[in-house]
């Protein structure tokens, strides 16, 4: 199975508070911050809520 490499690309001063909250049940707190993620519906989902402060990639 696959996994998503995660970074926080953007601030999340200004968001809303469920977009915060997305980015810390994702393990991101602050700018840069890297985290790899199984690649799961539930990981997609709390992606897409965020795809303006995130980027994604796949690695194995």
């Amino acid at each position: 199975m696959s996994n998503l490499k995660v970074t926080q690309i953007r601030s999340a001063i200004g968001t809303k508070p469920n977009q915060r909250q997305t980015l810390r049940s994702l393990g991101l707190k602050r700018l840069h911050d890297v985290v790899v993620k199984e690649d799961r519906p539930e990981i997609r989902g709390m992606v897409a809520t965020v795809p303006h402060l995130v980027s994604v990639e796949e690695v194995e």
